[in-house]
């Protein structure tokens, strides 16, 4: 069975989705009219960044947007059995896990990605793929009960994390309160970190991130370097 492979980042690129083309283009630029499911779940407003998405992947590959009010179960399953990769771009992550989950699409979606559909995911599309999302600053406005993540890495994400040490003073202290109910690490994503995993090989790839264990100061992550659960 291939390996999981997950391209996971805080932003999409500096003023546009630059980052996010490059983590997908070695999967579609070989193929014959590669299509990329695209799942706007997390926003309430998907076709304000429909277009700018499609003119991003223009001559690499075909955009095939996934909207779960509009379609049948089937009808998804459908496009991501037909898919290169998944790319899931940011939002809010109530709304996106509601949105995977009442849709039944999400137990689909993470038997694909643990065969091997690779999933490009910045922020919410980052958060996830942990076990749960409850490391999401966002608001619950969906009012949603599932909390449960895809569970395709055992890390949590936490995106958007500052640079400036009194903002990271802040979230850690925010952070540390989840470690009171779950065991599993935390990696925090400042914008422009990306992190890889390749099986059970987790790298941060490029830019700055940290790491924050239970019971544990936090450390800073080297470019490169395994990251150990």
């Amino acid at each position: 069975m291939p390996p999981i492979n997950l391209h996971l980042f805080s932003t999409p690129g500096k003023n546009d989705i630059s980052d996010i083309i490059e983590a997908c283009r070695p999967y579609l630029e070989d193929k014959d009219d590669p299509t990329v499911a695209y799942m706007p779940l997390a926003s309430l407003y998907a076709e304000r960044w429909l277009e700018l998405n499609e003119e991003a992947f223009k001559g690499l590959a075909r955009l095939r947007m996934v909207n779960t009010e509009l379609m049948h179960q089937k009808e998804i399953e459908d496009i991501l059995r037909d898919a290169s990769l998944v790319y899931i771009p940011g939002g809010n992550t109530f709304l996106l896990n509601h949105r995977l989950h009442i849709s039944g699409v999400a137990l689909y979606l993470k038997k694909k990605v643990q065969a091997g559909l690779p999933l490009v995911g910045f922020s919410a599309g980052a958060i996830v793929c942990g076990p749960n999302i409850l490391t999401s600053k966002d608001m619950n406005t969906i009012g949603t009960s599932s909390f449960e993540g895809l569970n395709i890495t055992p890390f949590n994400f936490s995106p958007h994390y500052p640079l400036d040490s009194h903002g990271q003073s802040i979230k850690d202290e925010w952070l540390s309160d989840y470690h009171f109910f779950h065991d599993n690490p935390v990696i925090m994503l400042t914008d422009g970190a990306y992190v890889k995993v390749d099986g059970k090989k987790t790298i941060l790839f490029r830019g700055e991130a940290y790491i924050l264990r239970k019971d544990q100061e936090k450390e800073k992550l080297e470019e490169g370097e395994l990251i150990p659960l």
